[in-house]
């Protein structure tokens, strides 16, 4: 097992190896829910309570039912229908609890199934050989530092005005030439602390 510190493997997970920025996992929601501060921050806060939970159910199911039974090829199945269980019911709370919230996230708070991020973060959390303290850091981490990504993307994205661009440089060109400056910005902090 690795022996890091959960601390360093959960700072480690918001900054240098950010899944946005340092793996690019989870693009998808990403440009285009980060139009708006508040729809961004509610689906950063659903995949961080995702990630949170989800992580270390994998790590259970895995750990103690696949790898007991010799079935560890069936993870990536596994793992899909333990996130997309979770999100139905995360989805069916926010429809009763948090209306506005549920329908200002439309179609995305469903995608949060199929978002590479949360699917990275278990395989990489197998890979890594993490032990459940460890995988418990790692994936809130991991949530924060998505949520953090989407949040700075849509206060940016609210300031620019669009109008002042150059021709062709509107709408996801402008998205992708930020998020490659923001990428740049917090591999700065990649002296600090760095899981791989």
């Amino acid at each position: 097992m690795i022996q890091v510190h959960p601390l360093v493997i959960f700072f480690a997970s918001i900054f240098t190896s950010n899944m946005i920025f340092s793996n690019f996992l989870g693009m998808c929601s990403f440009t285009s829910v980060s139009k708006e501060i508040e729809t961004a921050a509610g689906l950063g806060i659903a995949v961080t309570f995702v990630l949170a939970i989800t992580t270390v159910l994998n790590y259970i199911v895995y750990h103690y039912i696949l790898v007991y039974f010799g079935l560890e090829y069936l993870r990536f199945i596994i793992f899909i229908l333990v996130i997309a269980a979770f999100v139905q019911f995360l989805e069916m709370v926010l429809e009763k609890y948090l209306e506005n919230l549920y329908y200002s996230l439309g179609i995305f708070l469903p995608l949060i199934t199929v978002n590479c991020a949360i699917m990275g973060v278990s395989l990489f959390m197998v890979t890594r050989n993490y032990n459940l303290v460890q995988t418990a850091f790692f994936g809130l981490g991991s949530g924060i530092g998505w949520a953090l990504a989407i949040v700075s993307m849509a206060g940016i994205r609210s300031r620019i005005n669009e109008d002042n661009l150059p021709l062709g440089l509107g709408g996801p060109a402008i998205t992708l030439i930020t998020t490659g400056i923001m990428a740049m910005a917090f591999i700065g902090f990649s002296g600090i602390v760095s899981i791989s």
